[in-house]
C-alpha cells in the first residue's frame, strides 16, 4: 500500500507517536506521581485534542510537560493522519491507472484467447496457452479468483462473463477463440449464444458437466463441447488397460517421463520453405528427428498413414511429434509465427494417404 518513501514516512510517523504516548506516559507517573492507566489516558487525550480537559489537577511541572506533548504530539498525530491520506489517495490513482492500463492492453490485442472462468480448469488452460506465447484475455467475476488472475500475469476483465459488454471488453470482435469453462451449463450456453452473435468466425470450445447439455451447447453456437469428466474417466481407463499408451500419451501432453516429447500443430503459411515440397524431400524426419502423423488439409480433410509423396502445401495443418526443442525450427520452416491452437472450423473428413 503506497510506495516506499510514503511508506517509510508512515512508518516513522507510527513510531514516533508510540514514542510520545510511552514518553507521556512515564513522564506524567513521575512528574505527578499518577499510576500508568491515568498517565496513558493523559497523554491518549492530550494528543487526541479530544479536550476533555485535566483528569487530576496538574503541577506546574506538569503543565510545562503537557506543552511538550501537545507540541509533539499533536503535530505528529497530524502528520500521520496526512501520510495516511496520502496512501489511501495513491492506492485508489494506481488501481484507476492500472485498470486503465489493463484496457488499453487489451484493446491493442488481436487474435487472442479469450477464457470464460478461472477456476482449476480455466487456470490449467490459461497455463498451457500462456507457455505458448500467445495473447489471452481472463473474464472472471470474483474478486478472490482476480487476485489470483492478477499473480498469475494474465490480462482480465472484472465481471460476469454472460454480459455482452465484458465480452466485448475483452476483444471478442478481434479474438480467434473463446474458451468457456464456467461451472453452470447454463451459463455455458448464454455465453456461447453470445459470443457467436457477436463473432460468427470465432472457434468456441466449452465444457459440459452433463451428457444432456452437449446438444444444447451445440446448438447454441459451440465447435467443440468438451466433458471433462469423460476425458478423466477415459484417461484412468487408459491406464488400467493400456499403460504403456497412456503414458506415452502422457510423455508427449506434458513432458514428462525423461522424453521432452511433444506433440503439436503447425500450419503452413505462404512464407513456408517446403510449399509443395512431398514429405520425403522435405526431410524433417531426418533434419529434424520429427514426424509427420497427419495432415489436416485446408478444406478441412484430415489424413493420416502417410506416403512419401505426400506434398505439404499451403494451408495445411501438420500434425507432429517429437522433441519440443525442434517444434520451433520447424515453424521457422513452414513459416508459421506460432503454433495453431485451434482446429479449421470446417467439418473435418479423415482419410487415409
Amino acid at each position: 500500500m503506497g510506495n516506499t518513501e510514503t511508506q517509510s514516512r508512515f512508518t516513522l510517523a507510527i513510531l514516533t507517536a508510540v514514542i510520545i504516548l510511552l514518553v507521556g506516559t512515564a513522564g506524567y507517573s513521575f512528574i505527578e506521581g499518577w499510576d500508568l492507566l491515568d498517565s496513558l489516558y493523559m497523554t491518549l487525550i492530550t494528543v487526541a485534542t479530544i479536550g476533555f480537559g485535566e483528569i487530576r489537577p496538574l503541577s506546574p511541572a506538569g503543565r510545562v510537560f503537557t506543552i511538550f506533548i501537545i507540541v509533539f504530539g499533536v503535530g505528529n498525530a497530524a502528520y500521520l493522519v496526512g501520510q495516511l491520506s496520502q496512501m489511501m489517495v495513491e492506492v485508489s490513482l494506481r488501481k484507476v491507472m492500472g485498470r486503465r492500463k489493463l484496457e488499453k492492453q487489451i484493446r491493442a490485442i488481436k487474435d487472442h484467447y479469450i477464457i470464460c472462468g478461472y477456476g482449476r480448469i480455466g487456470r490449467i488452460i490459461a497455463q498451457e496457452i500462456a507457455d505458448h506465447n500467445l495473447p489471452l484475455v481472463i473474464v472472471e467475476n470474483f474478486p478472490e479468483v482476480i487476485e489470483r488472475v492478477d499473480e498469475d500475469g494474465h490480462l482480465y476483465i472484472i465481471g460476469e462473463a454472460t454480459d455482452d459488454d465484458n465480452l466485448v471488453k475483452a476483444g471478442i470482435e478481434q479474438a480467434r477463440c473463446l474458451i468457456s469453462v464456467v461451472s453452470s451449463d447454463a451459463d455455458n450456453v448464454y455465453i456461447v449464444l453470445t459470443a457467436r452473435a457477436l463473432n460468427k468466425d470465432l472457434f468456441i470450445v466449452t465444457r459440459s458437466s452433463h451428457e444432456n447439455s452437449v446438444n444444447k451447447l451445440e446448438r447454441a453456437g459451440a465447435d467443440k463441447v468438451i466433458s471433462p469428466y469423460q476425458i478423466g474417466a477415459r484417461n484412468m481407463a487408459r491406464t488400467v488397460l493400456r499403460p504403456s499408451v497412456a503414458d506415452f500419451m502422457e510423455s508427449t501432453g506434458h513432458g514428462r517421463g525423461g522424453l521432452n516429447l511433444a506433440m503439436e500443430e503447425i500450419l503452413v503459411t505462404p512464407k513456408s520453405k517446403l510449399q509443395n515440397v512431398t514429405l520425403k524431400d522435405s526431410n524433417i524426419r531426418r533434419d529434424l528427428d520429427l514426424i509427420v502423423i497427419a495432415i489436416k488439409t485446408n478444406e478441412g480433410e484430415m489424413i493420416f498413414n502417410l506416403w512419401a509423396s505426400n506434398p505439404i502445401q499451403v494451408g495445411d495443418t501438420l500434425i507432429v511429434v517429437g522433441h519440443q526443442d525442434n517444434m520451433q525450427k520447424l515453424e521457422k520452416l513452414l513459416g508459421a509465427d506460432t503454433i495453431s491452437l485451434y482446429p479449421n472450423r470446417k467439418e473435418t473428413e479423415i482419410k487415409t494417404g
